[in-house]
């Protein structure tokens, strides 16, 4: 485990901070560990502060009135999480649990935060660029929920999955896949079956195989 300023200065959110800044968040922060499953915070909760993954994974997901699982985005290490909340110090607008075991994240409270972003015009400005591409990033996936097929969209998730470590590893099952394209896990693997009939991927229970890239973008691009 390395310490916090160690790390920081790895992460392009933080790029252009100063050593005074480093070492005030060495010494406000704190390292939290969850099991798998555990949930880190809830929806409508103060948001205590900004969440930096140092190992593990992370979900961020809705809950529908049904208790339907949406999943909005896949976090592994070196990603920041909960920033709506930590930057407005108001609410935090979802749910955030663990998804491997164990999964350690790093809190900066709002009040540290808020301070460097006063002071450091740089940093300030990582933080508008990060937040302007979660909005691309979300436009994207509320058009491929209203206007793709599951096809289309896992065509899509597998692209990413390849080029995106946030992506890949044991915790993302099936059903985190599904949770996250909106649909079943039935459905991904039936949609699964029907990409290596196409020939754009193999695959077994534990592993996806692309084949054929330009097939499958072809697919995703329908």
């Amino acid at each position: 485990m390395t310490s916090i300023q160690t790390y920081l200065q790895k992460i392009p959110y933080f790029a252009g901070i100063t050593p005074p800044e480093l070492h005030r968040l060495q010494t406000t922060s704190l390292l939290h560990t969850y099991a798998a499953g555990e949930v880190i915070f809830t929806e409508g909760e103060l948001s205590l502060g900004l969440f930096i993954v140092e190992s593990g994974h992370v979900k961020i997901y809705k809950l529908s009135p049904n208790g339907n699982e949406h999943i909005l985005r896949l976090c592994g290490q070196g990603k920041t999480f909960n920033d709506i909340g930590a930057l407005d110090a108001g609410a935090t607008p979802a749910n955030a649990a663990a998804l491997t075991h164990p999964t350690q994240l790093w809190l900066i409270p709002v009040d540290t935060l808020k301070t460097i972003l006063l002071h450091n015009p740089v940093v300030a400005t990582n933080v508008i660029r990060f937040l302007a591409r979660q909005v691309r990033t979300l436009v994207g996936q509320i058009e491929d929920l209203a206007l793709h097929s599951v096809i289309v969209r896992l065509a899509r998730f597998l692209l990413k999955q390849a080029q995106n470590p946030d992506l890949n590893g044991v915790a993302i099952t099936r059903t985190v896949i599904a949770a996250h394209l909106n649909t079943t896990p039935q459905t991904i693997s039936v949609t699964l079956r029907e990409l290596e009939a196409a020939g754009a991927i193999e695959f077994d229970r534990h592993k996806v195989l692309i084949v054929r890239e330009d097939v499958l973008r072809t697919i995703a691009c329908q």
